[in-house]
């Protein structure tokens, strides 16, 4: 099948969130399984260099703002899909890649961009794969703009909803300057929400499909507690909502052969996880304590993420000789509390405000657990790094956190990790207790993390799941118009 994935981040361009792995990991997934698949991304001024990238000749010219906007286009053919990058340096030249007052005109721009540059191909789409409310508007689109246009009669589009807490929220006076009709602006069958509209519906109300990033998650936001708003909607099209689990690249993502790495490790020889303890206490300047419990966490530093609940137990984590190591960086407040606990403990505890690729695979490596006490978590990518570097995670029973993460057994042996259920920093306190008292049973600790490093969430069992969408979708027939 003919693929073409759009998404406003991908590893290794650009990079806030797990959105960036996906689309990074999954591209080559379903290559491998015999697929042809492309992938279109906006150009950020982020990237020193394209890894080969070149300017391809002629341009896009897109239809935005009543005007028609030439719009040049770059490739890099050295991946194992090629990448298509949107250059429009007054939208996407911003340093940043969210955050900005124009987020949904700079995405709506980009979602027009990514049907032109499908025309320019020439080559029939069978699925456009679609990535959060930034590309939202393209199943729209389709719908009303192109409704007519023979190109795209036979391709279907699938919509996946990483993270539903963001909305794409918009004016709706903006719906003819972004070349959509105004009649979108109705609750019933359009994209109207609270007052404005929302690209993120648009993707809901008009894909052929949507999915979500584990099958947890995709029951949860059918409820009022996680679904924003959308959880009636997505019941409504409950028989075109699937749960896929993201999966986790291992071939960056290998202690047997990860470069980071002071020394790499295996399932059957962890004698190089104590050396990447080390070497992280080091890099930490922590005491040399290589005994002592090394706790985790690596993370945007949000409410979402948990920290509160971080934050309620920290000191009594450190009581009990715990070191911490944090990498991430986010609200002002967290960041200030963690520095002022860095400051006050600077034995014990390590902080980076930011993000190095290099770092998370030393912490991944070197951490004997890893919190993830998520109030809400779609999937969740880092408690499965963890349990493939051998680093026990304790999470809460939330989206893809549960679908990955079985308490431990000592009794039986069962289990990778350890997991509580309600919001409240006392349970995740009793679980850092109960890994605590795991940790100093060794024999138990190392089948715990021996578990885990046997789990497979490799892409090659997501990407079939994708696949087997896809198909379905292409199998539905030609486009019906609204």
């Amino acid at each position: 099948m003919n693929i073409l994935l759009a998404a406003s981040e991908a590893v290794p361009y650009a990079k806030t969130g797990g959105l960036a792995d996906v689309a990074g990991a999954l591209p080559k997934a379903l290559t491998k399984l015999g697929h042809r698949v492309r992938v279109v991304l906006p150009r950020y001024n982020l990237e020193p260099v394209l890894r080969g990238g070149e300017k391809l000749p002629g341009s896009l010219l897109v239809p935005f703002k009543l005007g028609i906007r030439p719009t040049d286009v770059y490739a890099d053919y050295s991946a194992t899909a090629p990448v298509y990058f949107i250059d429009a340096p007054e939208y996407f030249s911003r340093g940043r890649l969210y955050g900005e007052n124009d987020d949904v005109e700079r995405f709506a721009f980009f979602s027009r961009a990514v049907l032109e540059l499908a025309k320019a191909t020439g080559e029939h789409v069978d699925v456009i794969h679609l990535n959060d409310w930034m590309t939202g508007l393209v199943p729209a689109f389709l719908k009303t703009a192109y409704a007519g246009d023979p190109f795209f009669a036979w391709t279907r589009t699938l919509f996946t909803i990483h993270n539903i807490a963001f909305l794409g929220h918009f004016n709706a006076g903006d719906l003819g300057l972004f070349g959509l009709p105004e009649w979108l602006n109705r609750p019933d069958t359009g994209i109207e929400f609270f007052g404005g509209v929302s690209a993120l519906k648009a993707g809901i109300v008009f894909a052929d499909a949507i999915s979500t990033v584990s099958t947890r998650y995709a029951q949860e936001i059918q409820t009022a507690e996680f679904g924003n708003g959308f959880e009636g909607l997505l019941r409504a099209r409950s028989q075109d909502l699937f749960g896929i689990l993201n999966g986790v690249d291992y071939e960056e993502w290998n202690p047997e052969k990860d470069p980071f790495l002071a020394a790499n490790f295996s399932i059957d020889d962890l004698s190089g996880k104590q050396e990447c303890k080390r070497d992280l206490i080091r890099t930490f300047g922590l005491t040399e304590a290589i005994d002592r419990p090394l706790v985790a966490s690596i993370s945007r530093l949000s409410d979402q993420k948990g920290f509160d609940l971080i934050i309620d137990i920290a000191l009594r984590m450190l009581d009990r000789g715990i070191s911490f190591v944090l990498l991430g960086s986010g609200d002002d407040f967290y960041q200030s509390h963690f520095q002022a606990l860095h400051d006050a403990r600077p034995a014990q505890v390590g902080v980076y405000f930011g993000f190095s690729n290099e770092l998370a695979h030393k912490i991944e490596a070197g951490a004997d657990i890893f919190l993830m006490p998520s109030k809400f978590e779609p999937c969740g990518l880092n408690q499965m790094y963890s349990l493939r570097y051998g680093t026990a995670p304790i999470v809460r029973a939330a989206g893809g956190l549960d679908d990955t993460v079985e308490n431990f057994d000592r009794s039986t042996g069962r289990g990778n990790g350890f997991k509580f259920y309600d919001y409240d920093s006392t349970r995740l306190l009793e679980k850092v207790y109960e890994s605590l008292l795991i940790y100093i049973d060794r024999q138990s600790w190392r089948s715990l993390i021996q578990n885990g490093m046997r789990a497979d969430f490799s892409w090659d069992v997501s990407a079939r799941r994708y696949a087997d969408v896809y198909e379905q979708l292409a199998r539905r027939g030609a486009r019906a118009t609204v």
